[in-house]
């Protein structure tokens, strides 16, 4: 029962080393990712945030181009409409 009880011992020792050794890998790991483009330095949170910025802005610009396409189709054709009535009606000046 000793030998048993040893081993469950030394088994949750060798898993307790198994999660340490593969935290310091990942770690390793990210820290190595984000130096390798650049993001390893005090100022990556700011470049971040600036990025996450600059992409927001990308959006509402994607965004308010669209509305004023359709605005300027929809207008378009509105007056083309009008302008159809118009001389369809005959009317004359």
């Amino acid at each position: 029962m000793s030998d048993v009880q040893s081993r469950r011992w030394t088994d949750a020792e060798d898993e307790e080393r198994i999660k340490v050794l593969l935290r310091e890998a990942s770690e390793e790991g990210a820290r190595k990712a984000l130096k390798r483009i650049g993001l390893e330095d005090e100022k990556a949170v700011h470049d971040m945030r600036e990025l996450r910025s600059l992409i927001e802005s990308w959006r509402l610009v994607k965004k308010t181009t669209t509305q004023t396409v359709v605005r300027a189709i929809t207008f378009a054709i509105l007056g083309l409409i009008t302008a159809g009535i118009y001389f369809k009606t005959g009317v004359k000046p």
